[in-house]
């Protein structure tokens, strides 16, 4: 199922990770269903089951201890009072501390140990005829019973349980146990107070985008934002803290896989603190378009953000103003120190600009780049533009020549496509080859937002030109594929996200060197890959995003060199067989890690067939041809620069594959599931495991059903590879097993209605 909507980009729906199972001792009424992550078994005679409507989450965290509130709206639609069993996992070592719930009577919570929790989990399992509990195998479990739901209303329950976080190194880690299940839905809002022994270091979630308010030195603040309030799976959070602020934290998590001699790796690190009387200083010129297109409000607001920019650099910061159409003109010979001298004849400038003329985007970006930089400064520069080049040398592989080759200072060249008839992919080469980014314009939204967003990033640089490296004793590069391939300047506060390739079993020994203040720095730290586990399936997961978005690009690029827009579809780069070789990765990556995007989204519908892998190929090839490669301008080549750019730089898991769609609208799917470090595809009632889909194969070689002898024996396979949780989907589950295909089949009902389970109260 294909959702789109013109909302908030990446936004979702989630479902709760507790159940709801039936008590058979004195219960008031024997009409129970049960609940799990929000779907209902309807009980005896049709009456409607208990469900999960809402939840809440506030957690805080005193050093390495945490205490995590969980209250829960329960609703009732049956026509008369019920009881229920509340079942929630909860992280080892967890004790309850406090349970509340409206009304009266006496109830009390208690946590199963993990071994008493899984005892019940098969119980459920071989009564109700329904895996669903299994994703949770490897958890304790809170349970308690509640009466009454009141009938048609909501009964509210909150539970308090306090655990000790584990730690590796400076790292902290934090887990909300959910459901990784994306069929049903439910909304949590997620709260965090933080406060650590020593200076914050690293606040990061791999699962949530978080608004974070930093209070001190030690102490946070956070919630999950409302667009988040949709993300199904695990909530995840890290922290790192740190004795000396004035070097880098840094966090390692790692997922092993032995086909590639290791296994991925994801690196955080927070750039060293640099006050403002320390840090380096800055040199930003702005480039204007002053084309005929430009006139009007356009204009105005492009000068109001170079006058914003310019008074927002500290006294002695290099400044320059460029404006250009069919030539360029400057404020000064060449970027000069920003005083009140200086800073007059710049506003001068900028009220002089007048529109009128072509685009000779060539002639504006060598002019920018071609004068040497103040010295100790980062050379930065501001480039906006609304149209084509039209004036000078339009080709894109000339002007993409002026930044690859003839940029001698190296400047940072941040884009700014005002509108939608701009080069996207020039755009974005220009950037991206020179440390920087893209950022779009939409021609509703105002240019001096734009531009204030990316110039507040750029406050206090820390380290230019960063380069990571990782050797062994012999000087050979134990990291590959590694992403972003060239790092961005490191300012104030940043954290840096590097995904890739490790090889090898030893710990990795890393060293971040780049440009500070005061000369040359450098930073060793090593991390550890002994903690490697299966369930940082984030880890891969977003590195195959990342690199996805990435060989699409290289693509992408290939549309300049092909006779120039417009180009015709079928003069494809596909003809070179180093292309057809990319093509063939972005659909193993896709398949594999369930990771679909604008080019890939028809895997996501019934009609495609996994088994014809030629045919999804070929599809693939086809849409990357007719949009990245050939559509170069306009609203859809303006969507896929966001789509990119987004992908790219990703830090968070995106579980409903969400993307803008060539109108800006988000779209997003349900029936690609991303659960433990599996991705399965629905077809019918089917779930079809990616893997098999990339090796090729997609036809069952054993059959297995649900409660069976076999069934376990699966179930502890599976459980040991920290998987087990891929038989909690619903339905037919075709799984890769070591290469074989075993397909699990639900069992046959026992009977009309779900037996009763009798649990500890």
């Amino acid at each position: 199922m294909k959702r789109s909507r013109n909302t908030s980009f990446f936004r979702a729906a989630v479902l709760a990770a507790v159940a709801i199972v039936p008590l058979t001792a004195q219960s008031p009424s024997p009409r129970h269903g049960w609940v799990f992550g929000g779907r209902a078994i309807p009980g005896a005679h049709g009456q409607p089951a208990v469900q999960v409507v809402g939840a809440v989450a506030d957690v805080q965290i005193l050093g390495s201890a945490a205490t995590t509130t969980v209250t829960l709206e329960l609703h009732n639609p049956a026509s008369r009072p019920e009881e229920a069993a509340l079942l929630l996992p909860v992280p080892e070592g967890a004790v309850v501390s406090g349970f509340a719930f409206d009304g009266s009577g006496e109830h009390a919570a208690r946590v199963l140990p993990r071994d008493e929790a899984r005892r019940l989990y098969d119980e459920i399992t071989s009564r109700m005829r329904d895996p669903a509990l299994l994703e949770f195998v490897d958890w304790r479990c809170l349970c308690t019973s509640l009466f009454p739901v009141p009938a048609g209303g909501i009964q509210r329950v909150r539970v308090t349980y306090e655990h000790v976080l584990p730690c590796e190194g400076d790292r902290v880690d934090y887990v909300l146990p959910r459901t990784e299940l994306s069929e049903h839905a439910m909304p949590w809002r997620i709260s965090v107070s933080l406060r650590a022994e020593a200076a914050l270091g690293l606040v990061w979630s791999p699962t949530h985008e978080l608004a974070i308010d930093r209070r001190g030195t030690n102490t946070a603040k956070g919630r999950a934002i409302e667009s988040g309030r949709g993300v199904p799976g695990p909530f995840r959070l890290c922290y790192t803290t740190s004795a000396d602020t004035s070097r880098p934290t840094a966090a390692l998590y790692a997922y092993p896989d032995p086909t590639i001699g290791g296994g991925y790796f994801l690196l955080l690190a927070r750039s060293p603190s640099a006050p403002r009387d320390a840090s380096l200083r800055r040199e930003v010129t702005i480039v204007i378009d002053r084309s005929g297109s430009m006139s009007g409000k356009k204009l105005e607001q492009a000068r109001n953000a170079a006058l914003q920019v310019i008074e927002g650099l500290a006294p002695g910061e290099g400044i320059q103003v460029l404006d250009y159409g069919n030539a360029v003109a400057a404020a000064f010979a060449a970027p000069v120190a920003k005083d009140a001298s200086t800073l007059a004849v710049a506003r001068a400038h900028l009220e002089s600009i007048r529109p009128h003329g072509g685009t000779n985007i060539h002639d504006a970006l060598i002019e920018a780049l071609r004068p040497a930089p103040m010295p100790g400064t980062i050379p930065v520069v501001l480039f906006l533009t609304d149209g084509l080049p039209t004036v000078g040398r339009t080709r894109e592989q000339d002007i993409r020549a002026v930044v690859e080759t003839g940029n001698p200072h190296r400047r940072r060249v941040f884009c700014f496509g005002v509108g939608n008839d701009v080069n996207v992919p020039l755009l974005d080469r220009v950037a991206d080859a020179t440390r920087a980014r893209t950022a779009y314009v939409l021609p509703d939204e105002d240019i001096e937002v734009a531009v204030a967003r990316t110039f507040a990033r750029l406050d206090r640089p820390a380290l230019a030109e960063p380069v990571l490296s990782c050797v062994d004793g012999q000087g050979a590069s134990r990291i590959v594929e590694v992403l972003p391939r060239t790092l961005p300047d490191l300012h104030d506060g940043d954290q840096l996200v590097v995904l890739g390739q490790y090889r090898g079993e030893h710990d990795l020994r890393f060293e971040l060197a780049g440009l500070g203040a005061t000369g040359p720095r450098r930073f060793g730290f090593t991390l550890p890959v002994r903690t490697a586990s299966t369930r940082h399936s984030f880890v891969p997961r977003l590195w195959a995003s990342r690199q996805i978005a990435f060989l699409v690009d290289e693509l992408r690029q290939r549309g300049g060199e092909l006779g120039g827009p417009p180009r015709v579809a079928g003069a494809a780069p596909f003809a070179d067989p180093r292309f057809r070789e990319l093509r063939e990765e972005i659909m193993r990556l896709s398949t594999r890690f369930g990771v679909l995007g604008e080019y890939t989204a028809f895997l996501a519908t019934e009609g495609t067939d996994l088994s014809d892998w030629s045919g999804i190929v070929a599809n693939c090839a086809a849409n990357i041809d007719e949009r990245a490669v050939a559509v170069r301008t306009g609203q859809g080549a303006v969507n896929q620069g966001c789509n990119l750019w987004a992908q790219r730089t990703q830090e968070r898991l995106n579980p409903f594959n969400a993307y803008l769609t060539p109108d800006m609208k988000v779209a997003e799917t349900t029936v690609v599931q991303q659960i433990c470090d599996r991705a399965f595809f629905r077809r019918g009632e089917r779930w079809i495991d990616g893997n098999s889909v990339a090796r090729r194969a997609v036809e069952p070689d054993e059959r297995v059903e649900v409660g069976s002898p076999r069934f376990a024996a699966l179930l502890a396979r599976l459980e040991s590879e920290g998987r087990a949780g891929v038989l909690a989907l619903s339905g037919e589950i075709l799984v890769d097993v070591a290469g074989r295909n075993v397909l699990v089949v639900p069992a046959a009902p026992k009977s009309e209605t779900p037996v009763p389970v009798e649990i500890v109260r």
